[in-house]
């Protein structure tokens, strides 16, 4: 089997030269760094990168963990630390958890036996201790967009307001002429689903206009469910002139409905989504949403974890949690009048 000796030897240079050039960490003139580059093809030479972790106490890879990668959401998440990464010299392993809790802890538990530096997690669940205990084992960690407020300044969280983001969103509905709104409501164990809704009620209440349950639809059997709401809520006797939904792929199944029972977008019913996901410039007509800014959500959450493993290394202990809140942009295409 070949080893680093074998190519020093061929190159004519010490391992530990070898050693320099593999590495990249020390300058090695060009000359040299292109006769130990030959011997390597020559010899076909792969370092032991077990041996390397085992010796550094890490691997370079980290785990990004997502619920459901159809979800639009969560592909743009994952550019932003797959890049993140990349240019910081670490590999990233991708887990679908499918929604599924069981599925989720059974991969943090896999992960954890792996040699894997820290975690990005996009939780499945609200309630999830077992995500919370990686830090308590000493694992970095960093969760984004869902996470609980007991999860705030306890552990590295990236996301936006979503309360404030809401509250906009349905005041820029009131201040355009909007009197009846109604809410597609995602699922409530989730805590940003719950600040987008109270963010609803929020803005309800300081335009003077009353909340009525019959306008807020519940998700009950994933978001596909939205579209039998939706027909259910533009047969009340006093319908809604706008569809306020927290999240585009919701607003989608809306529009679907709404075009079957032939209600003109916007000039019956104005729809409002909330990610600014790729399709949502694409279906007709182009959906007016909040603008979550996904790629540097992704993007920030590896810059913290990948501080979180360097000082770590460096002094023994995970650093402080920071809390990133990023900012919104309300993009009105033509699903809104």
């Amino acid at each position: 089997m070949t080893n680093i000796k074998h190519v020093a030897t061929l190159a004519g240079v010490s391992a530990s030269t070898v050693s320099r050039v593999l590495n990249g960490k020390s300058y090695v003139n060009e000359t040299t760094r292109q006769k130990v580059m030959e011997a390597v093809q020559k010899t076909n030479y792969r370092p032991n990168v077990l041996a390397k972790s085992l010796k550094m106490g890490r691997s370079n890879t980290i785990c990004l963990m997502v619920p459901s990668i159809q979800n639009l959401i969560f592909p743009e998440i994952a550019r932003g630390v797959e890049d993140v990464a990349r240019r910081n010299g670490f590999t990233v392993v991708l887990c679908n958890t499918d929604e599924d809790a069981a599925v989720e802890k059974a991969y943090i538990e896999k992960m954890k036996t792996r040699w894997i530096d820290g975690f990005v997690v996009c939780s499945n669940i609200g309630e999830a201790d077992h995500i919370r205990a990686l830090r308590v084992e000493g694992f970095p960690l960093v969760l984004v967009n869902r996470f609980e407020e007991r999860d705030i300044n306890v552990l590295d969280t990236v996301a936006v307001d979503s309360f404030q983001a809401a509250y906009d969103a349905v005041q820029y509905l009131v201040h355009t002429g909007h009197r009846r709104i109604a809410l597609a409501y995602g699922r409530e164990e989730l805590y940003f689903y719950r600040e987008r809704y109270r963010g609803y009620c929020q803005a309800l209440s300081d335009a003077g206009l009353p909340y009525e349950e019959a306008l807020v639809m519940r998700e009950s059997s994933g978001v596909d469910s939205f579209y039998r709401l939706t027909q259910e809520v533009m047969r009340l006797p006093q319908p809604p002139d706008a569809i306020f939904t927290t999240s585009d792929p919701k607003a989608f199944v809306v529009m679907h409905a709404l075009h079957d029972m032939g209600v003109r977008i916007p000039e019956d019913v104005s729809v409002l989504g909330f990610d600014n996901v790729s399709l949502s410039s694409m279906v007709e007509p182009p959906l007016s949403t909040v603008a979550q800014p996904l790629y540097d959500m992704g993007a920030v959450a590896a810059k913290n974890l990948i501080h979180q493993i360097r000082y770590k290394e460096k002094n023994g202990e995970l650093p402080p949690p920071v809390r990133n809140v990023l900012g919104v942009d309300l993009i009105v295409r033509r699903s809104t009048r």
